[in-house]
């Protein structure tokens, strides 16, 4: 059985579900708008241009989840979701996700977004498995902090083994459609790379290197 693996922002949606998160935030005024707003799109930019710090953007993404309940949490998760993510959903992404699943291909999703925001959108998308950054939860609540490895960069190619050794896979036959020149390390390990409306970065290594170019635009 192939394994199809899929980046989620600006592959599967036209936009980034973390950065739309940060903009919910301060569109309803959960978090100061004013400082948030200037350090979400700082960190953004710093992701497009490959210098994240990924601990450091963590910490600020997941502050606002240990300083509210669940219960309010996935109240506005629901509302971002109808808000910001259902329109931006491409629907040639979902014709691509829909031929390898009859296929018979497993399905994939694996981004650096946190597994709180991004389950639903999996779920949305109609894809059982994923792999996000997760939150570190203790007794039903958020603390802050972030569980294990960040499922980002070389981060991907790691929580990608850890996945395929807990289910006794391999990586024979993988196709993985990203983006991002951030997911490089892991569209050098699977057998068909496909870059979809790549950024400038990884659309010159995918030409270097024979990769397949698609738009789902």
């Amino acid at each position: 059985m192939a394994l199809a693996i899929f980046d989620l922002d600006n592959t599967l949606l036209a936009g980034d579900s973390d950065y739309l998160w940060g903009r919910y935030l301060c569109e309803n005024n959960i978090v100061d708008e004013a400082s948030y707003r200037v350090a979400n799109d700082r960190f953004y930019q710093e992701y497009v241009n490959g210098t994240l710090d990924i601990y450091a953007f963590l910490e600020f993404i997941f502050t606002p989840y240990a300083n509210h309940s669940m219960q309010e949490l996935e109240s506005w998760r629901a509302a971002y979701l109808e808000e910001k993510i259902k329109p931006i959903i491409l629907p040639a992404g979902i014709e691509l996700i829909e031929k390898h699943r009859d296929q018979g291909d497993t399905l994939l999703i694996i981004t650096a977004t946190n597994s709180f925001l991004t389950q639903p959108i999996a779920e949305q998308l109609g894809i059982e498995h994923l792999i996000g950054t997760d939150p570190e939860m203790i007794n039903g609540a958020f603390t802050g902090k972030v569980s294990g490895t960040p499922s980002f960069q070389h981060g991907k190619v790691e929580r990608l083994k850890m996945w395929l050794n807990h289910r006794d896979e391999t990586m024979e036959n993988s196709t993985f459609y990203s983006d991002s020149h951030n997911d490089i390390p892991l569209l050098e390990l699977v057998d068909t790379a496909v870059a979809v409306d790549p950024d400038d970065k990884l659309e010159a290594v995918a030409k270097e290197k024979g990769w397949k170019i698609l738009s789902l635009r």
